[in-house]
């Protein structure tokens, strides 16, 4: 009996590896089924949950059918096994494989109705009709005319010329019996209504301070993150994502670390702190202050320097947050490294650095769309600094639960404004 093996493979959509055949004799072996291959929801909600602590805990189980279904994962080349120590690593496959579980989830769970596509008033190579049509202006694509309602337009203007059915004056030899020549001017010409499709760099800014921990806000902010980095990937390759991570300090999260990155834990309990550290030290030497805090200034500073080298026609910011930033950064009076200033409760001087900064990226054509995740209703308070922030910079707010983040997020990427906007 002659076997295949196919390498390329199907699953819930998703897309793994390249066409390969293999043939040899039949060993008896059932084929791999795709539980074997690609992981469980189960296990995807456990990594995303509990980052590199699930991992760990993986390279730990002890019972036969377990560690059998962790040799599979390694087989099939999600996982990697360190030989010195044990330890579990995720591949780039495993990567994609839960950023595809993520938008699976995603979806399942969003409204219908939903548009797929970035609108705007001006029409490019990626046009899609809409309903309805307009009168064509100079410069408009003439593979748009509506042939059916530019005749009507003619015929229309024709008969309140008192024209009448026949050829054309001097023309009867050339003429088709039975047909008439109907005149048509340029203001008879009708087009189709489109919308332009335009690409998009997108900076997502994921608060890590300790906060995040409650309510599974961290868990849905990682599924709605990697799902959008599955939705670009696979609908709209122009378009770019990256990754920003912001608590005491702010730093750059690659793809691959995001479904294993957490919120920092809470190591203080003061119910005030005022402290003051050059920042270059509390980049270099995380472990010498607490990393709870919540710095979007820094976070909003490293979101516009990164989208600055971007080339896409639209620009945005995507900040998820649960709190008021309680950390920014100033310039040392006394000159050298700049000062991180970690400040609980709140204070007015941060939420104007802060502000400021926001406003340095909307006016070099950043747009800024804020999720606030409220189940705290008994400090509301912070919402107040959203607003603002919103209003500086003309963008967008959302506020919602932490279950409804992900649709609420990808549905403002797809439809980009949140009403239709025409040609013409």
């Amino acid at each position: 009996m002659i076997s295949r093996t196919v390498g390329l493979l199907h699953v819930r959509g998703y897309h793994v590896g390249t066409m390969q055949f293999k043939y040899g004799k039949f060993d008896g072996q059932p084929f791999p089924t795709p539980d074997m291959l690609f992981p469980s929801r189960e296990v995807v909600q456990f990594i995303l949950q509990y980052g590199k602590e699930a991992l760990d805990a993986m390279s730990h189980l002890s019972q036969e059918d377990q560690q059998q279904y962790i040799e599979a994962l390694i087989a099939a080349g999600l996982l990697e096994r360190d030989e010195e120590t044990g330890e579990l690593h995720m591949t780039p496959k495993m990567v994609h494989a839960i950023e595809h579980e993520s938008l699976l989830e995603i979806f399942e769970d969003m409204k219908q109705g939903t548009r797929d596509g970035h609108p705007t008033a001006a029409s490019g190579r990626n046009d899609e009709r809409t309903d309805g049509t307009k009168p064509y202006e100079f410069g408009d694509a003439i593979s748009q005319i509506d042939l059916g309602a530019t005749m009507r337009n003619a015929l229309h203007h024709a008969r309140k010329n008192n024209w009448q059915p026949g050829p054309a004056p001097g023309s009867a030899a050339r003429s088709t019996p039975g047909c008439a020549r109907i005149p048509i001017a340029r203001d008879d010409f009708e087009l189709h209504q489109t919308e332009g499709l335009t690409d998009a760099a997108v900076c997502l800014l994921l608060d890590l301070s300790g906060s995040m921990m409650r309510f599974g806000r961290f868990y849905y902010a990682k599924q709605v993150a990697l799902g959008l980095a599955s939705l670009m990937r696979d609908r709209y390759p122009l378009d770019t994502i990256d990754f920003i991570g912001f608590s005491s300090v702010a730093e750059p999260i690659r793809e691959m670390e995001l479904p294993l990155s957490m919120p920092k834990p809470v190591t203080i309990f003061d119910h005030e702190v005022r402290m003051r550290v050059p920042l270059e030290q509390a980049v270099q030497q995380p472990g010498n202050i607490p990393q709870h805090f919540t710095n979007l200034h820094m976070g909003l500073r490293m979101a516009r320097q990164v989208l600055s080298g971007r080339a896409a026609s639209n620009k945005q910011i995507f900040i998820i947050t649960d709190g008021e930033p309680t950390a920014h950064i100033e310039s040392n009076p006394a000159g050298g490294s700049e000062m991180l200033y970690l400040l609980y409760p709140p204070s007015e001087q941060t939420s104007t650095i802060t502000l400021k900064e926001a406003l340095r990226c909307q006016q070099q054509g950043i747009r800024l769309s804020t999720f606030a995740l409220i189940e705290d209703y008994w400090g509301m308070d912070w919402v107040g600094f959203v607003d603002k922030l919103t209003r500086l910079t003309r963008g967008m707010s959302y506020y919602c639960a932490s279950g409804d983040l992900s649709s609420i997020l990808i549905e403002s990427y797809l439809s980009g404004k949140k009403r239709k906007s025409y040609v013409g």
